[in-house]
């Protein structure tokens, strides 16, 4: 069953006594209920409810792995048309793995593309030097609706507040641990000696790269 949180007035207010406004759900059209919930459970994406009134009303809500916003999708909660949902992103931190895992279930994926940033002309494969933000690969449910699988693994400035950094699954930071013991590796043959403060070296790196601010070296 969805239900919605009740905030407290601390919840709710910022520091600046903004009001947080949380992308919950979004609606994607489609015409075959039990189909769409058969495709993304295949995908790994958690059942959160199915709600249904009599034969004129159904939401089912579904949520992608490690994803704090969630897709509804049913029976008369939508006037559009099956299928036509479009520019909907996930962000997934290895687009080449997670490429691979919709082939092997069976999703017709397109091949994955780069830019060189935006506006810039499209070119297969994943960036070379897998820069963030620059590769993709779209892909279509069983009804047409289209998303975009998106690589990011640092964010932009100002993108996220380094003193609230958090990972959203297991995968997401052990992907962080990867890349800040390579870049780590790095480090130690530049100074040619071991860090013995390798976990607050880690912690820095794994915050910059999130935050989009300056990484250690």
């Amino acid at each position: 069953m969805i239900q919605a949180d009740v905030l407290s007035d601390r919840d709710a207010m910022s520091s600046e006594g903004q009001i947080d406004m949380k992308l919950e759900a979004v609606v994607i059209p489609v015409s075959d209920v039990a189909r769409a919930m058969r495709f993304y459970g295949d995908l790994d994406w958690r059942l959160d409810a199915d709600f249904v009134i009599g034969e004129s009303f159904r939401v089912v809500q579904m949520t992608p792995p490690g994803s704090p916003c969630s897709v509804h999708f049913g029976t008369g909660i939508t006037s559009a048309k099956p299928g036509s949902a479009s520019g909907l992103f996930l962000i997934v931190s290895d687009i080449v793995s997670a490429h691979a895992k919709l082939l092997d279930h069976g999703v017709d994926a397109s091949e994955i593309y780069h830019t060189q940033g935006p506006g810039t002309p499209s070119v297969p494969g994943p960036h070379p030097e897998r820069q963030s933000y620059c590769s993709y690969a779209p892909f279509r449910d069983p009804d047409g609706n289209e998303w975009l699988m998106q690589e990011v693994t640092s964010r932009l400035p100002g993108r996220v507040d380094p003193n609230t950094v958090s990972f959203s699954s297991q995968a997401d930071l052990a992907g962080a641990f990867r890349r800040a013991e390579a870049a780590h590796g790095e480090h130690e043959k530049r100074t040619g000696k071991r860090d013995q403060n390798w976990p607050e070296w880690y912690a820095s790196y794994m915050i910059a790269e999130q935050s989009g601010t300056q990484r250690p070296t």
